[in-house]
């Protein structure tokens, strides 16, 4: 048995997406354990660009099988249409299972969203409005539909009465809108959807485990990343799920015990799309220059990101949260022709400084990051296929980065393409 979790570090955006792809080639099956369409992975692959949002990374080889567990939440229509497009470009998708008990998004769920966040104003969160936040919320209201309910029309039916009694009239009275007909939602889910969806619907968790017995190697992939995580991010400023690694528990139906390896993808600086603290945050030269040449711009909502220096502080945390064995390093290549190139390592709040996470959101959203300078290596490391072609400086850089959090890198990215990658052991 092997198993491997890829877990994002920062604010999301790191890139998983293209390590997932990498190591999903030692694996038999990839699993997705939480969240929704509200993110997106790109792989780009002998020159041609996949934008995946629910279905996991692993679809792309013919020996995997990729399975979306019971922590995500599906919005059926967007499941088809990846289905259909990934299929227009020769991607089998049969292999694909989806939990009967991951929930359903609805357009009440998109249009909740889209009002709660202008309701909210100067205060808002930033959501997708993808109707992520509001699926979860019924979830945990215990009034969600879900992919198993798509099997039994008359169960759809009385579950989608009760919830529309409850939230039509809080539509209407609260944010004058119109109400929603049962009978088309019910029409549209379970004459279109249903039929499209039912040969992918099953026991996710018995699958998982009849692999897991078998000897066969399992992939965890989550979307977002730690300090989005409903728990242990920025809040408000989160996600409705636990992208951390210990949701994989949750989300796809295992135990603990049963994780081997817990792989820690980290931006070679930071970004963050949406509001909410962001202490080494650029809105200079320099930060414009990361989003140009990182391309930083959301895959689903095409959003500029935010980005800033690579946070140490933050990385440390995550190492804790996630009990990360090692770290896969993206977008290195984007640093090419700064000099220096800073890193935030401790924080400065109120005159008190912070090499740890502070635990109170009052005094992150008033930290001042204390840096260190690096030199630069002013080169391209974009066709750089082996640790001892990399410069010195970089080296250093990735060195650096480990002594500060105590975890090996072991995978490093330098361009976007899928064989733009560099493995190697351990820096010491």
């Amino acid at each position: 048995m092997s198993t491997t979790v890829v877990v994002g570090t920062q604010w999301g955006d790191e890139g998983k997406g293209k390590f997932t792809d990498l190591l999903a080639r030692d694996m038999d099956m990839v699993v997705r354990y939480q969240g929704g369409h509200n993110a997106g992975h790109t792989l780009m692959v002998d020159g041609e660009t996949f934008k995946l949002q629910l279905v996991p990374s692993g679809v792309l080889y013919p020996h995997i099988t990729p399975l979306i567990g019971n922590g995500v939440v599906i919005d059926p229509v967007v499941l088809i249409e990846e289905i259909d497009r990934l299929s227009a470009v020769g991607v089998d998708c049969s292999r694909l299972m989806v939990s009967g008990n991951a929930h359903l998004i609805f357009p009440y769920h998109q249009a909740l969203d889209v009002v709660a966040e202008r309701h909210l104003g100067f205060n808002k969160l930033g959501t997708t409005k993808r109707g992520i936040g509001p699926a979860y919320a019924d979830k945990a209201a215990r009034v969600g539909l879900r992919m198993q309910d798509l099997l039994d029309p008359k169960i759809f039916r009385q579950k989608l009465a009760v919830v529309l009694h409850d939230k039509n009239p809080f539509f209407a009275k609260v944010y004058n809108r119109l109400p929603f007909d049962l009978d088309a939602l019910a029409e549209q889910y379970l004459d279109e959807c249903g039929p499209r969806l039912s040969s992918y619907i099953g026991d996710t968790v018995g699958l998982l485990h009849d692999a897991l017995e078998q000897g066969q190697h399992v992939l965890f992939e989550g979307a977002q990343a730690m300090y989005l995580d409903l728990d242990h991010g920025t809040y408000p400023f989160v996600t409705s799920s636990n992208p951390v690694a210990g949701g994989v528990c949750v989300g796809a139906g295992i135990g603990p015990r049963y994780i081997d390896r817990v792989i820690g993808v980290t931006k070679a600086y930071v970004s963050r799309v949406g509001a909410g603290p962001f202490p080494s945050e650029l809105t200079d030269d320099v930060g414009d220059h990361l989003v140009d040449v990182g391309r930083e711009y959301g895959t689903n909502t095409k959003r500029r990101r935010r980005c800033g220096w690579l946070d140490i502080v933050m990385l440390r945390h995550a190492v804790r949260v996630n009990s990360l064995s090692d770290m896969a390093i993206t977008k290195l290549d984007v640093l090419d022709n700064l000099d220096p190139v800073k890193v935030c390592v401790a924080y400065e709040v109120d005159g008190q400084r912070y090499q740890t996470m502070p635990y109170h959101q009052s005094e992150i959203h008033r930290a001042v990051p204390i840096y260190e300078d690096l030199d630069g290596w002013g080169c391209d490391l974009s066709g750089v296929s082996a640790r001892s072609e990399l410069p010195k400086q970089a080296e250093e850089y990735l060195c650096f980065i480990e002594e500060q959090v105590g975890v090996p890198i072991t995978l490093v990215g330098i361009g976007p393409q899928r064989h733009q990658y560099i493995s190697f052991s351990p820096l010491s």
